[in-house]
């Protein structure tokens, strides 16, 4: 979910700084059914995310909920999306682009009061021209005041479920990333950070998300798990940049870092040795010491070793039976 405030102002106001008048929890709104063949992803059980051929339809169930003390008029919306570099970028109010155009939903307009739930249907129809690619949107749950009559502030706070919809025949794209580099770096107040860069290798976007351990420390010292606080959502062909944050108090090391980084059922893991530097600097680039790429990789890995002891033991058996061969 994403929550906004939007201040809407007539034509005789002022800027005034946006407030939550009914409170930061005042409306919300949750995906509540997804794909079946998406059962395991949970990046598909936040947000609409689907692989559609052209001419398709798809129906998906979302929950409004006023957790406000006071009844609610609630609107319900698709709203344009993009990606700009490593953010999903919202569009302003109802701006509509081409994936707005092929949602309906089964309820515009409801009233809710405290406490109380509401169930909408989003359709989602694919004209049967539609042409290959991955589009965004949102879908808005928004409640508001009354609309100002001469001029004046007029409060609005909406949350939405965002879309990714991918088009078109046969399955869809491969989605992968690539760990780059491990950057680690203190502020002037010294706050160490850790700045992984990241490439987006796949056709599909990523939203990534992620934790990183610190071990073999000063004095043999652990840390950990620390969550990525600074994500990044990767377009295909997209470098962008996450970030995980320590505490201040923590030595610059020499530390043993092992990142796990993931979008969906994608992960991928790296392990380094970082130091933090003095603050206001930025440390030189950890050294990754090996890369896990997820079970494929051990697949391939004990595969590998198979063959290696298959071929030993071949040798071994031919080694003697020559041996014998020689004797007699």
């Amino acid at each position: 979910m994403a929550l906004l405030c939007v201040v809407a102002l007539g034509p005789a106001a002022q800027a005034a700084p946006a407030r939550r008048d009914a409170g930061p929890g005042s409306i919300g709104i949750q995906l509540i059914e997804g794909p079946t063949n998406r059962e395991k992803d949970p990046r598909a059980h936040r947000y609409i995310v689907d692989h559609l051929a052209p001419g398709a339809t798809v129906h998906r169930k979302l929950r409004v909920a006023n957790s406000s003390r006071e009844r609610r008029r609630v609107e319900v919306y698709p709203g344009a999306a993009t990606l700009d570099k490593e953010r999903f970028v919202f569009g302003t109010d109802r701006e509509a682009n081409e994936l707005t155009s092929w949602i309906s939903l089964d309820k515009g307009k409801f009233d809710l009061e405290p406490g109380a739930k509401q169930v909408v249907e989003a359709t989602v129809s694919v004209p049967p021209a539609a042409s290959k690619g991955e589009r965004y949107a949102v879908i808005w749950a928004s409640v508001g005041s009354a609309a100002p009559q001469s001029g004046g502030v007029r409060m609005v706070t909406r949350a939405g479920v965002r879309i990714y919809l991918d088009i078109g025949p046969g399955g869809e794209p491969h989605s992968d990333f690539t760990i780059n580099e491990l950057t680690p770096a203190r502020t002037k107040a010294g706050d160490p950070s850790l700045v992984v860069t990241v490439t987006n290798t796949g056709g599909r976007a990523l939203d990534m998300t992620g934790s990183a351990d610190l071990s073999e420390g000063p004095a043999s010292q652990r840390a950990g798990p620390f969550q990525v606080t600074s994500t990044a959502t990767l377009g295909p062909d997209v470098t962008g940049t996450v970030i995980v944050q320590f505490p201040q108090a923590l030595p610059n090391g020499p530390w043993k870092v092992d990142l796990t980084l993931k979008s969906g059922l994608v992960s991928h893991s790296v392990t380094a040795t970082i130091t933090f530097p003095d603050p206001g600097k930025t440390g030189k680039r950890g050294t990754i010491m090996s890369k896990l790429t997820g079970p494929w990789t051990l697949a391939g890995g004990s595969l590998m070793t198979g063959l290696i002891l298959l071929a030993l033991f071949s040798l071994t058996r031919r080694h003697r039976r020559k041996s014998r061969e020689a004797t007699n």
